[in-house]
């Protein structure tokens, strides 16, 4: 297999770091340069069939994107360490707490550095209210998370899952724009210490 990869994005960073906790090290990693327009090449386009990165492609040709379908293709070929649910129950609640933090946080605060970076200017056009209000709706919805962690080392339960992975690069993409979890929040603001401290977060880099 070949995951076509960019540094510079989170949503690849998501994958990296998804096989940084599985330890999954027998994939080929292809860099794709999103700043020189890499992935809008025909060649590119015609494999990913989108001009997006992370892709991967597997022995038999196939493609696929968007990091979490890949994430969870990953999951299907190596199980352990167990990162979206081990049975029914548990699988529907990581499964909520990732859509909560995709739609929430992750998401806003990803189109506050495409908005708000100048370095990323080149990627499109930049509206500095989109980076405003994002912003604002990412952080304030961190509250909702603070008050998560304090009934729950984790997001998604006892031990990390791919729904803390999600969270963490969501907000470490933002220190782009300086962005800071505020000091009241404080459950985040230890969970944060402790996803920084885990190797993961060095290999996802």
């Amino acid at each position: 297999m070949k995951l076509y990869d960019s540094r510079r994005a989170p949503n690849p960073r998501r994958v990296r770091w998804f096989m940084a906790e599985k330890g999954i090290d027998d994939i080929e990693v292809i860099d794709v340069d999103l700043m020189t327009g890499a992935h809008k090449t025909p060649e590119y386009i015609g494999r990913a069939g989108i001009a997006q990165a992370p892709a991967l492609t597997m022995d038999d040709g196939t493609t696929i994107t968007e990091s979490i379908a890949i994430c969870r293709y990953l999951e299907s070929l190596y199980p352990e360490p167990n990162m979206f649910g081990r049975d029914p129950k548990e699988t529907a609640i990581i499964e909520m707490w990732l859509r909560r933090i995709e739609m929430m946080v992750a998401n806003p605060l990803m189109l506050a550095v495409r908005h708000g970076h100048p370095a990323l200017a080149v990627l499109e056009t930049q509206v500095p209210e989109i980076a405003a209000t994002s912003r604002a709706q990412g952080e304030r919805a961190l509250g909702f998370f603070d008050r998560r962690l304090a009934e729950s080392s984790w997001i998604g339960g006892e031990r990390v899952t791919i729904a803390d992975g999600v969270l963490f690069i969501g907000m470490d993409f933002a220190r782009m724009v300086r962005f800071v979890c505020p000091e009241e929040l404080t459950h985040v603001t230890a969970w944060v210490k402790a996803m920084r401290e885990r190797e993961s977060a060095k290999a996802g880099t």
